[in-house]
């Protein structure tokens, strides 16, 4: 008898030993530690809403998000956008941001509207970089009436493991967190400017919207060679010019304001179906991972099961059992084989939920067609979407500027 033969570990048993250490490997490392002790400062935000301010409030202009499509249609299924669904969460997403800035306290009017071209104090433009009901992420930039920079901001909020479990979340938006860091964060930006900045700005905001009706008769008080835009003069109160400009401003906003329980509805009327959507969309996605997870453990260890069946099958010697080593072969050739297969299977299971989600938003895609809003007692009718009746409504004040600025005509 050989003794040398028990004091050896098989090759066998080595590649056993190696393929569990890389399997617990994989299994730990993927884990998340526990988030234990007092947390930094810079971890903590500041509630704003909180802090005095007695500066000027400023009327901010909130236009529709940019969905963030690419250019080809052929990538928005590789990318995991549906554009019927993006579109709509530009708008609730625009009109979240309005509701949060709203609680801030701390500005005028705050107006959602179909693009960037209407009149404000205050610029956000919002660009939609992600959203899969798990995190959220947009670029926020806020520019004022002179163009000048406020902030430059990139919000990105992961929705918390235990959120869609708590029973207490039932009809809460997952997402609204990080439409009220956007709100703390433009408040800080408007804290640090300048009461008679901000006053300027405010009459900047006048004279540009009445040079988009009469350049000659406002451009001479802006200098604009140079960006932010410079105050450089202001008409008389009693100029009437500038009075007719600051009238037909005020029915601007009045239109907007009009518009604004249409983005309230529109909102509304998603947020059953959206909210399922998010749930369902983030549960899909953690199956996903999961699936990915376990079908790479699986293939991992299946292919060291057949290295091994192979190392003891070619490796063997004449004093080994030879039917031993045959069913060490053997079970080691299955069991991997059986391992790979399930793997690949985990890897149809994931993409049975990507499909999943395909479906879901296909579906949310058509409920929410955006609808036709008429303007009441109107001399013209407005039609189409919101920045259609939009731009009509701007075609429609310019001729009515003309009216008031022919003699003997009345508005």
């Amino acid at each position: 008898m050989n003794i040398d033969r028990f004091r050896k570990p098989s090759k066998f048993l080595v590649y056993l030993l190696v393929m569990l250490h890389v399997l617990t490997g994989c299994a730990t490392t993927s884990g998340s530690g526990v988030d234990v002790g007092p947390r930094s400062s810079s971890s903590f935000s500041e509630d704003m809403s909180k802090t005095a301010y007695t500066g000027p409030k400023m009327d901010v202009v909130i236009p529709v998000f940019s969905p963030g499509l690419s250019g080809k249609a052929a990538n928005y299924e590789e990318e995991g956008v549906w554009p019927e669904l993006r579109r709509a969460e530009a708008n609730r997403f625009a009109y979240k941001l309005k509701k949060a800035l709203d609680d801030t306290g701390k500005f005028g009017a705050v107006r959602v509207t179909p693009d960037k071209t209407a009149s404000g104090d205050l610029y956000v433009l919002g660009s939609i970089v992600e959203s899969n009901g798990l995190e959220i992420e947009f670029d926020m930039q806020v520019v004022d009436a002179s163009g000048k920079e406020w902030l430059d901001d990139n919000i990105d909020y992961e929705v918390g493991d235990g959120f869609y479990k708590n029973p207490r979340n039932t009809d809460k938006d997952p997402y609204d967190p990080a439409f009220n860091q956007a709100a703390n964060d433009i408040v800080k930006a408007l804290l640090k400017q300048k009461p008679s900045d901000l006053s300027t700005v405010k009459h900047i905001a006048d004279l540009r919207f009445g040079a988009s009706f009469n350049d000659k008769a406002f451009d001479d008080y802006l200098d604009t060679s140079s960006t932010p835009i410079k105050l450089t003069g202001l008409p008389s109160e009693s100029d009437p010019l500038y009075e007719r400009v600051k009238a037909i401003r005020v029915k601007e906003q009045l239109f907007v304001d009009n518009l604004q329980p249409n983005y309230a509805a529109f909102s509304q009327k998603m947020n059953d179906s959206y909210l399922t959507w998010q749930k369902a969309s983030a549960t899909e996605l953690k199956l996903q991972q999961e699936a990915q997870n376990e079908s790479l453990m699986k293939i991992i260890g299946g292919a060291l099961l057949i290295a091994a069946a192979v190392a003891v099958g070619s490796n063997g010697n004449r004093n080994n059992n030879t039917l031993g080593r045959d069913m060490v072969t053997i079970a080691g050739g299955v069991g991997g084989a059986v391992l790979i297969t399930s793997g690949i299977t985990s890897r149809g299971e994931a993409k049975f939920h990507q499909d999943a989600i395909n479906e879901l938003g296909q579906s949310l895609d058509l409920e929410m067609s955006p609808q036709v809003i008429e303007f009441e007692n109107q001399s013209t009718k407005l039609t189409g979407n919101m920045e259609q009746q939009f731009q009509q409504w701007r075609a429609f004040m310019a001729r009515m500027y003309e009216l008031e600025s022919t003699p003997d005509k009345a508005l």
